[in-house]
């Protein structure tokens, strides 16, 4: 038996075939994408109010945010003395608080208040504007965004 045929036949298979193999795409396969077209996560962070005090450095602070990176996911979260500028009427030595926080909500900017804390202080959910939503407990929010949903936390 000659084995030098079958060798060459053998060494001939092994040269054509991942020639022909490379020159025919493979259905399954997918282009990568380039870098730059790769989708980026969303930024997501929600703003800490526990005291009005600093609601109008946060709200400062929110609308920079929003300036410098408009697909943000932002959320404002309050509780205790935070919730005050959120209710009917509330304003400071500077105006209502009110035009404000509709403004940062046309941004997309979402306002919640503790019903705790509206609980606490004998208050229903009447009390608090429009533009916020009232959600069962504020730090469980927060903690549910941070924990559950990717959200940084930050405290004005």
């Amino acid at each position: 038996m000659n084995r030098i045929p079958l060798l060459a036949a053998l060494l001939s298979a092994a040269l054509i075939l991942p020639a022909a193999q490379a020159s025919t795409p493979a259905k399954s396969a997918k282009p990568a994408k380039p870098a730059a077209e790769a989708a980026a996560p969303q930024e997501k962070v929600v703003y800490h109010v526990n005291d009005s005090s600093v609601a109008r450095i946060a709200m400062r602070n929110v609308e920079n945010h929003v300036n410098a990176s408009p697909d943000a996911k932002i959320v404002v979260v309050t509780h205790g003395k935070g919730i005050d500028f959120l209710l009917n009427d509330a304003k400071d030595d500077k105006g209502a608080f009110a035009p404000q926080v509709a403004g940062l909500k046309e941004k997309g900017v979402e306002f919640r208040v503790c019903r705790n804390t509206l609980k606490g202080r004998n208050l229903d959910d009447s009390a608090v504007i429009m533009e916020a939503q009232v959600v069962p407990s504020g730090v469980a929010e927060i903690g549910k965004l941070q924990a559950k949903e990717g959200f940084v936390y930050l405290k004005p």
